[in-house]
């Protein structure tokens, strides 16, 4: 019979343990508690949820049920929001009106610092933290809710969010200063497809941007590829020669301006996306959380980097 009112934080916490750790005697070690305390309180949690939650082994090891899964994304949940309840009270704490975590996608890390010491400037009695990661980690915070607001190129499907447009996205395609296609006005559809494309992993919002051009563009034509998980070690890898990108301008404006790296210039480009601001659909708004998003939204883009003349 399932007794979610005996369901306690140190239970949640062992089975969140086995999971990291592999086997119940790590996971003792870790929570500095006996194997056996460990297993009573992984019997006590399943049988206040009903279910079997993990699958253990004769070694020792374990893995999680599918039960024990949908506990897990719960575990996260709680752990993410009692981290945050805990930096708003040592905000408030310190004199402050509140916390907003901020989280900015990858691509996004060129401009977000001066966008947050911007808005630290207007706004002193907030305290506002800055988290950057891949998407799919900034998607994950929006799920757990450990952020309360993200910048991103592509409001995602799930979680439900609420979504603003805030400044211009270009992405141009890029050559080293002494490219053949870099100085040219009249480029063919061969001499394009003849180069090496620098591209991002699989997955990536910019690849398939790529992708979506190039499909276009050469209608069907096949292409050399190389792929790099990371915009600076594609910047690298066309400044070295190795072959030109599609990338997002914003994450190479200090080359342009060098004069490190120049645009291929071709019709349909730059392609212009749009950089979104999105928070939670399904968690009522703070006060401050409500005051950033507005300052962020009145900027009208003006934090972003721009292209030279």
């Amino acid at each position: 019979m399932t007794q979610l009112n005996a369901i306690t934080l140190k239970q949640l916490r062992a089975l969140a343990a086995v999971q990291e750790s592999g086997s119940i005697t790590t996971a003792a070690e870790r929570l500095n508690l006996t194997a056996p305390a460990v297993s009573t309180q992984l019997k006590q949690l399943e049988a206040n949820i009903g279910a079997k939650l993990l699958n253990r082994a004769a070694d020792g090891n374990g893995h999680l049920t599918t039960q024990g899964q949908e506990v897990l994304k719960t575990i996260n949940k709680i752990e993410s929001t009692l981290l945050h309840c805990y930096k708003t009270i040592e905000s408030l704490n310190a004199g402050k009106s509140g916390l907003v975590s901020l989280g900015v996608v990858s691509t996004g890390k060129y401009f977000a610092p001066a966008l947050v010491a911007l808005a630290k400037k207007a706004m002193p009695d907030i305290r506002i933290d800055l988290i950057i990661g891949n998407r799919r980690r900034i998607v994950s915070a929006l799920e757990d809710h450990s952020i309360d607001l993200a910048i991103m190129g592509r409001p995602p499907r799930y979680p439900a969010v609420e979504s603003v447009a805030i400044g211009a996205h270009p992405h141009i395609l890029i050559a080293a200063p002494d490219h053949p296609l870099a100085n040219s006005r009249d480029i063919s559809r061969k001499d394009l497809f003849s180069e090496t494309f620098i591209q991002r992993e699989p997955g990536s919002g910019t690849r398939i941007l790529m992708e979506r051009f190039l499909d276009r563009t050469g209608e069907g034509l096949t292409y050399d590829q190389m792929e790099f998980n990371t915009n600076e070690t594609i910047k690298q890898a066309v400044i070295a020669g190795l072959g030109i990108a599609l990338i997002s301008a914003h994450t190479v404006m200090d080359a342009l301006v060098a004069g490190r790296i120049k645009t291929i210039d071709l019709p349909g480009l730059p392609i212009v996306r749009q950089w979104f601001l999105v928070r939670p659909a399904s968690t009522p708004e703070t006060p401050v959380t409500q005051r950033v998003r507005e300052f962020l939204v009145e900027q009208n883009g003006d934090f972003l980097p721009k292209m030279p003349d």
